[in-house]
C-alpha cells in the first residue's frame, strides 16, 4: 500500500470497518512508530488550524501543549488550540470524526491537507489506544460549543457528545486528546523540529510550544500579513485519471448532458473540444446523462483527452512562500552569513497539474554550530516533510547534485541547509501519510534545476571567499619577513630602515588588496600609505635644497 490511491482508499473503505482499515494500513497513514505518531498527530491538527485562519484572514497564532502522564512515558494528553474561526456546530463531528468525510482530494486549489483522512484519524488513534474520547472546544460566530466526540467504527460515523454551549467572544478551536503507544523526543523527527520548520515555511505564524517538562519555546511572527490566498481553479483535462473523472460524474447534480457537464467542469474546455472528441470517438453519447458514465467509457474519453490539443492550465493559482519570506526566516532561525533564495516560473506535470518549485540555500554562520550539517528541509506547500526522506524525489534531486562543481567539497560536513518547497494544486505523494514527493519527471527536473541555480550563486560566494582567504595567508606570510628584509635592505643600501619598511608594506597592501577586493578600512590605510609616501618624499625635496 506505499503507492495507495484514493480509489484504494475507498475500495478498502467498503470491505472493512473503519477500525479494521486504519489498524491495516497505520503505516500508509503515517502513523507508524512511536515518535513519527505523535509528529504526525501534531501536523495534522496544525495544518488544519492554518488553513482555516488563513482562509478566514486571520493571521494564525497556535498553541501546542504536551503532558506526559504516567511514569512510563508512554501515554501523553496533547492539546492544540488556534485563533482560528471554530468549526460550526453542524460539522464539528465529521471533520473530527468521520473519515474522508470533508475530503480535498477533488478540490482544485493550493492547500496542505488534500485526502481528508488526518482529524478523523487522530480521533480514532486516540479512541484505539486509550479508550478515550476527543474533546473539541470550538468558539464560532458567537457560540462556544464544547464536545466529546468518538467513532462508530461499523459505519464511520460521527458520535458527538454535547458538554456545553455558551455565548463568547472568542474565536478559534482547542482539541484535547490522549494518546499512547507515542513517544515525544527531540530530535530531526519530534515535534519541536516540525514546529520550528513550520515557523521556518510560515513566517506570518506563531506558534507556541509546551514541551513534557514544561519547557515553552516560541516562534513568533515575521511577517505581519497572510500571504495571498491561492484561487481554486478548474482540473484540467490532461491532469486527470479515469477514476478522477467518474468521481467528478458521481458528484455532478447540475447537467444532465455529459457534453454540458465537460465544458463546465474542467478548464480549457467548449464545445469545439467537445467537437474534436465527437471525431477522435465517433458513435460516443456525449448526451448521456453524466453520472450513468461507466469505467470504460470514462477511459475512453481520458485516452481521447491526450489526443486533443489543450491551452496549459492556469498557473496564477500559486503562491509560493515568497523570497522576502524564506529570507527572513532563514535569517531568524539560523542566522547565516549567506541566504540565497530561487524562484521558478510555474509548470505543469502530467500535462495538466501545475505546479512550481522554490529553493533556498543558507549558509555559514549560526549553521556552523548547528548539530546537523549539511540539512536538507523539505516542503509541500509550506508544510515540512520530515520523514520517508530517503524516497522522496526532493531528497533523491538533492543527492544527485555534485557539491564539489559548486565549491561544497563535503556536502554532509559543510554548514549548508537547503530548502525546497514544492507548490501544486495536487503534490503528488507517495502515499496517504504526505511525507514524501514520488518521482514525477517533470517535477523532479524543476527541483534541480531550482537547487542548482541557488547554488550557482553559493559558489560564486565560496570561490571568492576561499581566494580571499588564500591571499590573506600569503600576506600574512609574506608580512612575516618584512622587518628582517627591511633591516638586510638598509644595511645594504645605507637607506633609513624604517623608510624601506614603509615602502615594503605599502607595495604588499596594494599588491594584495588590489587582488582581493578592498574594504573599506583597507582603503583607508592605502590611502594614508600614500598620503605618507607623498609627504616623505616632498620633506625630501625640502632637505636637498
Amino acid at each position: 500500500m506505499a503507492n495507495a490511491t484514493n480509489e484504494d482508499i475507498f475500495k478498502q473503505f467498503k470491505e472493512h470497518s473503519v477500525a479494521e482499515f486504519f489498524k491495516k494500513n497505520r503505516q500508509m497513514l503515517g502513523f507508524s512508530g512511536k515518535v513519527r505518531s505523535m509528529t504526525i498527530i501534531i501536523h495534522e491538527f496544525v495544518t488544519n488550524s492554518l488553513d482555516a485562519a488563513e482562509e478566514a484572514g486571520i493571521l494564525p497564532e497556535i498553541f501546542v501543549q504536551i503532558e506526559v502522564l504516567d511514569k512510563e512515558g508512554d501515554h501523553y494528553r496533547i492539546t492544540v488550540k488556534d485563533n482560528g474561526p471554530g468549526i460550526p456546530k453542524t460539522h464539528l463531528g465529521k471533520a473530527l470524526g468521520q473519515m474522508l468525510a470533508g475530503t480535498k482530494f477533488h478540490r482544485y486549489v493550493q492547500q496542505r491537507g488534500q485526502q481528508g483522512i488526518g482529524a478523523a484519524a487522530c480521533t480514532m488513534f486516540s479512541y484505539l489506544t486509550t479508550g478515550q474520547k476527543t474533546r473539541a472546544v470550538s468558539c464560532h460566530k458567537g457560540k462556544k460549543l464544547t464536545a466529546d466526540i468518538s467513532l462508530d467504527f461499523k459505519t464511520n460515523r460521527p458520535i458527538v457528545e454535547e458538554v456545553s454551549e455558551e455565548d463568547t467572544t472568542e474565536s478559534g478551536l482547542m482539541v484535547v486528546a490522549e494518546y499512547k503507544d507515542v513517544r515525544y523526543e527531540r530530535s530531526d523527527y519530534g515535534v519541536y523540529e516540525y514546529l520550528r520548520r513550520t515557523a521556518l515555511a510560515n513566517p506570518h505564524t506563531s506558534i507556541t510550544l509546551v514541551e513534557p517538562n514544561t519547557e515553552k519555546s516560541v516562534f513568533p511572527r515575521s511577517v505581519e500579513m497572510n500571504p495571498k490566498r491561492p484561487t481554486e481553479i478548474k482540473p484540467h483535462p490532461l491532469g486527470i485519471s479515469t477514476h478522477d473523472l467518474l468521481e467528478f460524474a458521481k458528484h455532478n447534480s447540475e447537467y444532465k448532458k455529459l457534453s454540458l457537464f465537460l465544458i463546465n467542469t474542467f478548464s480549457r474546455f467548449s464545445s469545439g473540444k467537445v467537437d474534436e472528441l465527437r471525431a477522435i470517438l465517433p458513435g460516443f453519447n456525449f448526451d448521456k446523462n453524466p453520472s450513468d458514465l461507466e469505467w470504460h467509457e470514462a477511459e475512453q474519453l481520458v485516452k481521447a483527452f491526450a489526443g486533443v490539443k489543450w491551452i496549459a492550465p492556469a498557473t496564477d493559482s500559486l503562491v509560493p512562500i515568497g523570497k522576502d519570506q524564506v529570507e527572513l526566516s532563514f535569517k531568524n532561525i539560523f542566522n547565516p552569513e549567506l541566504v540565497i533564495i530561487t524562484e521558478r516560473p510555474p509548470k505543469v506535470y502530467r500535462g495538466g497539474i501545475p505546479f512550481m518549485v522554490e529553493a533556498g540555500i543558507a549558509y555559514g554562520g549560526g549553521l556552523i554550530n548547528a548539530q546537523k550539517k549539511g540539512d536538507v528541509m523539505r516542503f509541500a506547500n509550506r508544510v515540512p516533510l520530515l520523514f520517508d526522506s530517503s524516497g522522496c524525489a526532493i531528497t533523491n534531486m538533492i543527492k544527485s547534485i555534485d557539491w564539489k562543481r559548486y565549491d561544497v567539497r563535503a556536502f554532509e560536513e559543510e554548514p549548508i541547509a537547503v530548502l525546497v518547497n514544492v507548490v501544486s494544486v495536487h503534490v503528488p505523494y507517495t502515499s496517504a501519510g504526505k511525507q514524501a514527493i514520488s518521482s514525477e519527471e517533470d517535477l523532479e527536473i524543476e527541483i534541480k534545476n531550482a537547487v542548482m541555480e541557488a547554488a550557482r550563486s553559493i559558489q560564486r560566494y565560496l570561490s571568492g571567499k576561499r581566494k580571499a582567504s588564500d591571499l590573506a595567508n600569503k600576506k600574512k606570510l609574506v608580512s612575516r619577513y618584512v622587518s628582517q628584509l627591511s633591516g638586510d635592505l638598509s644595511s645594504l643600501s645605507g637607506e633609513k630602515r624604517e623608510k624601506i619598511e614603509k615602502t615594503l608594506r605599502y607595495i604588499i597592501e596594494t599588491k594584495y588588496s588590489s587582488e582581493m577586493g578592498v574594504d573599506d578600512e583597507e582603503a583607508k590605510d592605502i590611502k594614508a600609505a600614500e598620503k605618507a609616501k607623498k609627504e616623505e618624499a616632498e620633506s625630501e625635496g625640502d632637505s636637498d635644497e
